[in-house]
């Protein structure tokens, strides 16, 4: 295996990202991250239409969501601890829209239904033939920040691979955490299941280490993924498609950039590649989105050999599957993706937004954006974010907080605006739940419902307008 070559000559974007030897580095002022935050959380997209696709038949999900014949709102809540429901009683006088996405209620898919689209790829062949004479395969997936059910979808491409000849001992598995924290053993437990973490080797992506380069994309990122992936000559990713905050929709290529990427290629491709076009990224932007294309081309030069991408429910259960050639299944799953997770805008004055951070609780920051899109363009109002998270915020090597003023390369990410109160109901609240802002002070903290209603009845008296989103951080604004 070659070594990686030294670091490039950094560019000018660079240097202004470099710390100083003490550890500090230039970063914008509070009022140019304000302006430059407010433009990429109120930007929307214009999309198009639903697409056929391997889709749920007749399965029973979990309850559903929404308000209920006694003026209660149900939300999902604890994907990764029983997949629960919280019960919400709101003021009888208010106005109270429960928005959820389009395709909620979408029947979710059975081991028969994934094992097909499995077998029958889109644009390849399928995993047992791609298997054939390899010496070596590694399966990449997700992590807790993802309602991808891997453990339903790893057993269905293990199966495959050991009929086209591969010995269960040359498979292994990476979690693709890009700069996000290893997750535990407990968690991938969880993620992958029991089986799996008991049969193979199942390894935490490290972004600073062990990584090969591989080439450079045509938009300057000096690629260099995870070396366990490399060594493999069968490369297959498993996660998921979600209205995403800068890729337009997750999934695809992702798995390999960030995914398994080195630190310095993950820096260029979140800094220096959306400052060439950052009207192109944006939540539920993808047609031109020149991080998506940084993303393709990198997961090519590494050789991602096959995709499974999900799309899923307000429960997060995998409603539709996509499975071969990742670039032909993400574009499909997109399409898809454009309709399910749609919101439908009413056009009337909301004075309150609550926002349900349910499939990524622990990347609350996604639902807080979508509770500034409710609200804008009025000024004035509030939104309550709902972040019930026990493991807390995900540790973030590029955007989290690190010491008393300094963070990754792109800390602070955001900041809370004086237009509209912020409110987050966490019950696991700890010190550092709010340190992905810039200025987490100016949050008021609650631990339950009736608390938060102690801080926003006052506000918001009879004839009040109230929106609910049940699954803030995966759905998004057409238009």
């Amino acid at each position: 295996m070659s070594k990686s070559k030294p670091p490039r000559s950094p560019t000018e974007a660079d240097r202004r990202q470099e710390p100083r030897p003490d550890g500090t580095r230039d970063r914008p002022t509070l009022e140019v991250s304000r302006r430059d935050f407010l433009t990429f959380a109120t930007s929307f997209a214009v999309l198009g239409q639903v697409a056929g696709c391997h889709s749920g038949g007749e399965v029973v999900v979990e309850p559903g969501v929404g308000l209920t014949g006694e003026g209660n709102i149900v939300l999902p809540e604890l994907l990764w601890y029983g997949n629960t429901s919280a019960e919400l009683h709101t003021p009888d006088d208010w106005q109270v829209e429960v928005r959820e996405m389009h395709g909620a209620k979408r029947p979710g898919m059975t081991p028969e239904q994934m094992a097909a689209a499995i077998n029958d790829p889109i644009g390849t062949r399928p995993i047992r033939e791609l298997a054939k004479g390899k010496k070596k395969a590694v399966i990449l997936f997700d992590d807790m920040t993802r309602p991808t059910r891997v453990d339903q979808i790893a057993p269905l491409v293990v199966e495959e691979l050991l009929a086209g000849g591969i010995a269960e001992d040359a498979i292994s598995f990476v979690c693709a955490l890009g700069t996000h924290g290893a997750l535990t053993q407990n968690e991938l437990r969880k993620k992958v299941g029991v089986e799996i973490l008991e049969r193979f080797r199942v390894y935490n992506h490290n972004c600073y280490e062990h990584c090969v380069e591989v080439g450079t994309t045509s938009r300057g990122t000096r690629l260099l993924i995870n070396r366990e992936v490399m060594s493999a000559d069968l490369k297959i990713g498993i996660g998921c498609v979600t209205a995403h905050a800068n890729t337009g929709f997750s999934g695809g290529g992702k798995i390999v950039l960030p995914g398994v990427a080195h630190m310095g290629s993950i820096a260029h491709y979140h800094i220096a590649v959306p400052a060439t076009d950052r009207q192109s990224t944006g939540l539920g932007r993808y047609d031109h989105n020149v991080m998506r294309f940084d993303i393709e081309e990198a997961a090519r030069m590494a050789g991602l050999d096959f995709k499974v991408d999900v799309v899923v429910n307000e429960r997060g259960v995998a409603t539709a599957m996509y499975a071969g050639d990742f670039l032909q299944c993400h574009q499909q799953a997109v399409v898809a993706a454009k309709e399910i997770y749609a919101l439908d805008r009413t056009g009337a004055k909301a004075d309150l937004v609550v926002v349900n951070a349910f499939a990524k609780p622990n990347e609350m920051l996604i639902a807080y954006m979508l509770g500034i899109q409710t609200l804008y363009p009025h000024k004035g109002g509030t939104i309550v974010l709902v972040a019930n998270a026990p493991e807390g915020q995900v540790v973030h090597y590029l955007l989290g907080r690190f010491g008393e003023d300094y963070g990754g390369l792109r800390y602070p990410t955001a900041v809370v605006f004086d237009e509209w109160k912020l409110v987050v109901q966490a019950p696991h609240f700890d010190k550092t739940f709010g340190d992905w802002f810039a200025n987490p002070d100016a949050i008021t903290w609650t631990r339950d419902w009736e608390g938060t209603l102690e801080v926003v009845r006052p506000l918001h008296g009879a004839g009040s307008k109230v929106v609910v989103i049940p699954n803030a951080t995966m759905t998004y604004y057409p238009g």
